[in-house]
């Protein structure tokens, strides 16, 4: 899912704490990369490490315009791991990972200040 760039938009309906609590958002680490030629639009083919509790999940990610495939192995990234699977293509994606829209529409993923494990959950 990629969402047009609207820094000037208002905050979204409001929600409880519970609903916050059932978007299960993880740290994981980037393990492997690769083309995805077959996407409507330009993206990667991604295999994120979420450690022992959620394992190695795959993800197809529209993040070529700022980031190389050599960039973002090992990277650590944000990624919401408890939304159903999804059909893009032949592919199936299993997580959502994160980031913003710049200026152009074209995603920015946001970092870590510290190192922390993955499988980390954001709260």
């Amino acid at each position: 899912m990629h969402l047009d760039f609207d820094p000037n938009s208002p905050v979204q309906e409001e929600i409880t704490f519970n609903d916050f609590l059932k978007v299960d958002m993880r740290i994981g680490e980037i393990v492997d990369i690769s083309d995805f030629p077959e996407a409507r639009k330009p993206s990667y083919k991604v295999k994120i490490d979420f450690g022992q509790g959620v394992g190695v999940k795959k993800s197809s990610a529209q993040i070529t315009h700022h980031y190389s495939k050599e960039d973002l192995l090992g990277k650590k990234i944000v990624a919401v791991v408890n939304f159903p699977p999804r059909q893009i293509g032949k592919f199936m994606s299993e997580v959502l990972i994160m980031g913003f829209s710049d200026q152009e529409n074209n995603i920015v993923l946001f970092s870590l200040d510290k190192n922390v494990p993955n499988g980390s959950r954001l709260h």
